[in-house]
């Protein structure tokens, strides 16, 4: 054994482990990309970077053994910067969306192409559980949302974008035409006490979330009926009120208190709200600045003077969403104001310093060259976009086809990919660098293995765990500099290359530039656990 320290905190190690061994130890995760325990460090991609403090070398944490009387630093600002610059280096040259532009697009980022794959696979119970994740009112804005979703749409480009929204109008239609509509589950009684002021789309929105989250709330609307500007701007024909009505029950159903025809408009008023509540949020709609400063708070020139990062207003545990912000917006930028606010209100009721949506991150291809959309639509089900003529839906084969027509533009190991996992936790900008790309491709669709050449950062681990297996073929780099390539000797398909550790060489991709093809049902990637002892930002 030898004794080192990592931080100023000392450990005793096997002779022979590595620094990544030894920080183990501690419960400390060191960042890798290219290392894979058991095989020999390649000290590739520098995001282990640690520094000997006694040297003032920086190092490789996985290719350098332990030695006694280490001194080691890891977790300071010198080597967060380090980190940072090596995966923007790798961003660089990464060609690979981590959401997909319709993500982008929508307000309220929801996981349209999982939706949509439910759809295809005819799950619809699955479907509204993922739009009700991000959407509280779908059988709402899949008749009078503008549909930017469908303006960020890849396929937009070729023959037509998805119809997602009326794919998402159909599914919570379905939904609410059953005997069980989906309640989602709230979490224990928190303790805390929130009051909703105002039950129009933003209102209802953040009240969904803010019930479900586990707190009592208390909607407050001025007038008899709730819905707001959904009962007011539009009409019977484009939002039937059985659907609105239908669609506010579900959020009342949640255990929601309604306060109707109750105003709220002076500071008087707001003070006994803010002794009886922990927390406020008003979602009045459009407001002048005269009605803002009666109520005691800061206006701006549009409505209430919020934090933009919290949507805190200038009094401590009062917030604000929607219209009495901006004076006029799409209704779903409205519901996705009301679940961001509900988002940072849990956390200001839990008591957290610091109030944050967070840093959400997600490399983008951007503009797609010449022949690069031919790669997306290539196997690609070649139907063309199709919506319900009005006043009807979809029958569940027209959806499922045109649900079908998704170029599953996101990546495959969202949310499991350790480039885009590092990357959010050390803030990289996948910009910060020009980027020099290859032309978007995708290597093997006659295998049931997928390459991503673009995504590849020459790691080795599916080359070294090949050839320990003896596979017949194996995998190797072809090319120098720039235009290495991984490549199947022999001009192979991946299928005969990889013919006993296929599953073993995916799950070991730290970027998913290998996966498998949709047509294959792929292994149950473990999600990559968060670190297990990283100090905070």
């Amino acid at each position: 054994m030898v004794k080192i320290k990592i931080d100023d905190r000392e450990v005793d190690v096997p002779l022979g482990s590595n620094l990544i061994d030894a920080a183990a130890l501690l419960d400390v995760e060191i960042p890798t990309l290219c290392y894979l325990k058991g095989y020999e460090a390649s000290n590739s991609c520098q995001v282990c970077t640690v520094k000997d403090r006694r040297s003032g070398r920086l190092i490789s944490a996985c290719g350098t053994k332990v030695v006694e009387g280490m001194e080691i630093d890891n977790e300071t600002e010198e080597i967060r910067d380090v980190r940072r610059t090596a995966l923007e280096l790798l961003l660089s040259e990464h060609v690979g969306d981590c959401r997909a532009p319709c993500d982008f697009a929508c307000p309220a980022h929801m996981d349209i192409p999982l939706m949509l794959d439910q759809i295809s696979h005819e799950n619809l119970r699955e479907a509204i559980v993922t739009i009700k994740a991000d959407i509280a009112l779908p059988a709402i804005l899949g008749r009078v949302c503008p549909k930017p979703c469908e303006k960020g749409c890849r396929r937009k480009g070729a023959d037509g974008p998805v119809a997602i929204c009326d794919l998402k109008r159909y599914v919570a239609d379905v939904d609410l035409a059953t005997d069980d509509p989906y309640l989602p589950p709230c979490k224990p009684d928190s303790g805390k006490r929130v009051a909703v002021v105002g039950a129009g789309p933003s209102g209802l929105a953040g009240v969904f979330y803010l019930r479900r989250a586990g707190h009592a709330c208390t909607l407050i609307e001025q007038n008899e009926s709730l819905g707001g500007r959904l009962r007011t701007e539009e009409s019977e024909q484009s939002l039937p009120r059985d659907i609105l009505d239908a669609e506010i029950n579900q959020i009342i159903r949640l255990g929601v208190e309604v306060r109707s025809q109750t105003s709220v408009t002076t500071k008087e008023q707001l003070d006994a709200l803010c002794s009886e509540f922990d927390a406020v949020l008003l979602a009045i709609g459009r407001t002048t600045p005269d009605q803002v400063e009666q109520l005691g708070i800061k206006a701006s020139r549009k409505g209430i003077d919020i934090d933009s990062e919290t949507y805190a207003t200038n009094r401590r545990g009062v917030f604000a969403v929607g219209n009495a912000l901006r004076g006029k917006g799409m209704v779903v930028r409205s519901t996705a104001d009301g679940k961001e606010a509900a988002t940072i209100i849990n956390q200001y009721l839990a008591g957290w310093k610091k109030l944050s949506l967070g840093h959400s991150f997600s490399s983008r291809i951007g503009r797609l060259e010449s022949g690069e959309m031919d790669e997306f639509l290539a196997n690609s089900v070649p139907a063309p976009r199709s919506v319900p003529e009005t006043g009807t839906d979809y029958v569940p084969c027209d959806a499922t086809e045109q649900s079908e027509r998704c170029l599953g533009c996101g990546c495959v190991a969202h949310n499991k990919c350790k480039l885009e996992r590092w990357s959010e936790y050390y803030g990289a900008n996948p910009n910060r660098f020009p980027r020099v790309r290859r032309p978007y491709e995708v290597v093997g669709r006659a295998s049931s293995v997928l390459f991503e050449p673009g995504k590849c950062i020459k790691c080795e681990l599916c080359i070294k765990i090949a050839e320990r297996a003896q596979e017949p073929l194996g995998l190797a780099f072809v090319g120098r500099g720039f235009d290495v390539l991984l490549s199947v000797p022999f001009e192979g398909q991946l299928d005969e290359a990889l013919t006993k550790v296929a599953e073993e060489c995916v799950d070991a991709c730290p970027t998913a530039a290998l996966s498998f093809a949709p047509s294959r049902q792929p292994p149950d990637l473990t999600q990559i656990e968060i670190p297990r002892h990283i100090n905070a930002k």
